[in-house]
């Protein structure tokens, strides 16, 4: 058997008073999912554990199979795996996001002191030049102390030796988007963790003034683009300690993502991580390299995990009309030939599909609320007859509430049914 597993990343939400108060899965056009929902069996999974924050990283780690209370030791090691960056011993990864900062009103002004966040991706700011930008950042600020490595898009990472900011908190820019960034800045809570908060705070101001005049931004702001202007500092940990995905599931697996935080969690799960051409994690990704991705991976393994990002960069947005693109675009151009794919087998295949966490454009941030998933075997056995995929259809469906970390389980038990 067969086990494709695709992970509209935030694609729940609220009822939308724009949308006579449906949600975003219940309006959209996506009759691929629904289709999965009349023929196959819905659940709400908990993705997210109590006292742990909604991120992707602790979802996904979920969704994987991975209990977060037994794994997770922070966002940024995971996506410092991805990117080859070795931690040793207490080196401490941060997330470092290219923000913009501006006046309130939206504009872009040379002062820092009463800046707000305009945007938490500097406008979605290419890998190309990003790089410049991280280059440029390290060079004035880099030390013994603190390296800088570039990412992909706005997502980069600074690592800190001897878990140097280790106590302090540090907040995801997505969360505070439009608001005064003072307000935001790390803290501490005793006297060593605010001296080193402040060393944060320092890197972070000095970073504007590499920035705002830099000639990829000149440039951008020509270009009637947003400036990446500032550095922001969030999701610290050291480097994660996983068990095999094969260890613990006996089967085998690939995840195709464009995000270097699903790209670490299949490094430290011994999984292949398969890179994709033109996967950006946003409206424009290549999603047919990805579906053909998938399809050659399941010529070996037994497992894929498909993960698009854009439903969630498009809920941080606040933007109604893009985020029901991107759940359309999900389930034509995935969800769609990926279900062909399962049906032409000849051998049974189950899909599952979910998001990881909602991403509500009215907050434009996660929430940890159980999210709404569906689970389809070719061999449509216990159907729930369902005739739509959303959030309040999948409070109907067989499985009731269920642990996120065992969907996985779930899957492969199913098998033997």
């Amino acid at each position: 058997m067969k086990f494709i597993v695709i992970i509209g990343d935030g694609m729940a939400d609220q009822p939308i008073p724009k949308l006579g108060g449906k949600t975003i899965l219940e309006a959209a056009k996506k009759p691929n999912m629904d289709f999965l929902a009349k023929h196959g069996r819905m659940g709400l999974a908990q993705t997210v554990p109590d006292g742990y924050p909604p991120g992707s990283d602790v979802a996904n780690m979920s969704i994987f199979g991975y209990n977060p209370a037994e794994f997770y030791t922070g966002r940024s090691p995971l996506e410092a795996l991805s990117m080859g960056v070795a931690l040793h011993g207490n080196d401490l990864a941060f997330r470092t996001n290219l923000i913009t900062i501006g006046n309130p009103d939206g504009t872009v002004g040379p002062k820092l002191a009463d800046a707000h966040i305009l945007d938490y991706s500097g406008g979605h700011i290419s890998s190309e030049e990003a790089k410049e930008l991280i280059k440029a950042v390290d060079e004035a600020l880099g030390t013994n102390q603190f390296k800088f490595y570039p990412g992909i898009s706005y997502r980069h990472l600074l690592v800190a030796q001897d878990n140097f900011g280790k106590e302090c908190t540090f907040t995801p820019p997505h969360d505070v988007t439009g608001q005064k960034a003072a307000e935001h800045f790390p803290k501490g809570t005793d006297a060593a963790s605010k001296n080193a908060a402040q060393i944060y705070i320092d890197m972070m101001k000095a970073s504007f003034d590499i920035l705002k005049d830099h000639p990829v931004n000149q440039k951008r702001m020509k270009e009637g683009k947003m400036p990446a202007n500032c550095i922001w500092f969030w999701g610290q940990g050291n480097a994660p300690k996983f068990k095999p995905f094969e260890q613990l599931h006996q089967k085998t697996g690939a995840v195709i993502s464009a995000v270097d935080l699903l790209k670490g969690i299949g490094i430290c799960a011994g999984l292949d991580v398969i890179e994709v051409e033109g996967a950006t994690g946003f409206l424009d990704t290549n999603y047919k390299g990805k579906t053909d991705a998938a399809k050659n991976s399941l010529e070996t393994k037994d497992f894929v995990f498909i993960h698009i990002e854009a439903p969630d960069e498009c809920g941080h947005l606040g933007d109604l009309d893009k985020k029901m693109q991107a759940v359309e675009d999900l389930d034509l151009k995935v969800v769609g030939p990926m279900l062909e794919y399962a049906q032409s087998l000849d051998e049974p295949c189950q899909i599952l599909v979910m998001p990881d966490h909602p991403t509500p454009i009215a907050i434009k941030t996660h929430t940890s609320d159980p999210i709404p998933f569906v689970l389809y075997d070719t061999r449509e056995k216990n159907v729930d007859g369902i005739a739509s995929y959303d959030e309040n259809n999948a409070k109907k469906g067989s499985f009731k509430t269920v642990y996120a970390p065992n969907l996985v389980r779930i899957m492969i038990e199913n098998e033997k049914n």
